[in-house]
């Protein structure tokens, strides 16, 4: 995968297009990419039309050597330009939801309603995701040729099988052998920005539509946090799916989608 630098050159995320009616972009979180969220897009196509994104350094769009909110929300903004869309509904999930909630707070005019789902506006000092990237980058993809032979070469640090199972989808087979379609060089380099604070300005609001969904079984979005997040997104409305964790629409995705339809017009 060829490095691309900075903003100089345009940015063109990869994306999938399903469905017609109001444009919906849906963002993904950490380690993931649209196809994850194929299963939501099919359903929400019946209504809308639904634009998945693989951000930057995930998935089939360009990697690149940085990977800020502020960057990721200009690629947003690009790529609304891109399609010729002037605003979309845009919902995004965990570092998909921050990405989301740094568009909205700097080019509002062009969100016509926010879901953030099972994140806050706030840093998170977890190490976990750092530990995954260096246990991914230590192992020796020349060494095996199918990705169940990677899984037991992770177990060790990564103890979920699921969450192994959700990381290893980010192999793909190619003519040379087995590659990640991540960047874990600038993911490693760049988590402290990921699970921190959005740069925006102090008198930064968003007035359209949000809603922020997360999980009851889930640490992510405190009680405490939401005079925080009501001062930056005035119209918010909260909503909590109960047992379901971080994960909420791969895990109760029928309350999740009903969430979405309660939400959108």
């Amino acid at each position: 995968m060829q490095l691309q630098q900075g903003k100089d050159a345009e940015m063109e995320l990869a994306f999938q297009d399903i469905g017609d009616g109001e444009p919906v972009v849906i963002l993904h979180g950490l380690f993931g990419a649209a196809k994850n969220w194929n299963s939501i897009a099919k359903q929400m196509a019946r209504s809308y039309r639904i634009l998945t994104l693989d951000l930057r350094n995930h998935g089939s769009s360009p990697w690149t050597d940085t990977m800020s909110y502020v960057e990721m929300a200009e690629d947003i903004v690009e790529f609304l330009d891109q399609r010729g869309l002037d605003q979309a509904h845009i919902v995004g999930h965990s570092m998909g939801g921050k990405v989301a909630m740094t568009t909205a707070l700097k080019a509002g005019e062009r969100v016509k309603s926010l879901v953030v789902a099972d994140i806050a506006p706030v840093k998170y000092p977890r190490m976990t995701f750092k530990s995954y990237v260096d246990k991914l980058q230590s192992v020796d993809l020349t060494s095996v040729k199918r990705r169940n032979e990677v899984d037991p070469l992770i177990s060790d640090v990564i103890e979920s099988p699921a969450v192994r199972a959700f990381l290893l989808g980010n192999l793909e087979n190619t003519s040379e052998g087995l590659r990640w379609q991540v960047n874990l060089e600038t993911l490693g380099k760049e988590m402290d920005s990921i699970g921190g604070v959005p740069a925006i300005r102090p008198d930064a609001k968003y007035d359209g539509p949000c809603l922020f969904i997360n999980g009851g079984n889930s640490d992510y979005v405190q009680s405490s946090q939401h005079q925080l997040i009501k001062h930056l997104f005035p119209k918010v409305t909260f909503q909590t799916i109960e047992g379901a964790g971080h994960w909420l629409h791969a895990e109760k995705p029928h309350d999740f989608m009903k969430a979405l339809s309660d939400f959108l017009p």
